[in-house]
């Protein structure tokens, strides 16, 4: 029988303390990334899910405006045009500027109309241009911070920074959460509770599942 040396107790040791300052480390540096995001996931998970009990009133804007003359030729109806396209540069720039939206993506175009939908959290709109007349008319809806922070939360027509935000939140908390598994089986030894209450954690979802979700 091989006897284990001090020197294998020390380098065994060694590893330990290693990889314990890796993982706190990581641990740390997850959550100090996610700490707002997860803030702000949990509340709007609360929120989310007492929604229609949470009132909310929109408050509705709408406008009419002019189109210039001189761009009335430019959305003049034309045979063979897509019934989706982008509004030409300087109708999108007197848009945008008119009535203070960013007037990108597709339109729809009709013999009648060009109408552009403007979605956004926590509300919506959309531009409509009457095509013989250049009569320009916007609605505006918003329906309040707690609207808009639950569409954050769903990614709701937030745009590709968002997207990508979440991504990156998301990868963040599954560091958060693996390099805190790890530290668990690190330190169960000394702490006898650790399984039992991980597996307490597990239970209580896949109980309410199981008895009330039918």
């Amino acid at each position: 029988m091989h006897s284990v040396t001090p020197k294998r107790v020390a380098a065994k040791k060694s590893r330990k303390a290693f990889w314990l300052k890796q993982l706190h480390t990581w641990h740390w540096m997850s959550s100090a990334i996610s700490l707002v995001g997860l803030l702000l996931f949990t509340i709007t998970g609360i929120t989310l899910n007492h929604a229609a009990e949470i009132e909310a009133e929109p408050v509705i804007e709408e406008r009419t405006e002019q189109l210039p003359a001189k761009l009335l030729g430019v959305i003049a109806p034309k045979d063979g045009e897509a019934e989706r396209a982008p509004l030409p540069a300087p109708v999108a720039a007197w848009v945008a500027e008119t009535f203070s939206v960013k007037a990108g993506g597709d339109a729809e175009w009709s013999p009648e109309e060009v109408y552009l939908a403007l979605p956004r959290p926590g509300g919506d709109g959309w531009v409509a241009i009457d095509r013989a007349t250049g009569e320009a008319t916007a609605e505006s809806t918003d329906r309040g911070w707690i609207s808009y922070l639950n569409d954050l939360h769903k990614g709701r027509n937030s745009g590709t920074a968002w997207k990508w935000f979440i991504d990156i939140f998301a990868g963040a908390c599954l560091v958060f959460a693996f390099t805190g598994l790890f530290l668990l089986q690190l330190h169960a030894a000394k702490r006898p509770s650790t399984w039992p209450i991980v597996g307490v954690g597990l239970l209580i979802p896949v109980l309410v599942a199981l008895i009330f979700i039918h």
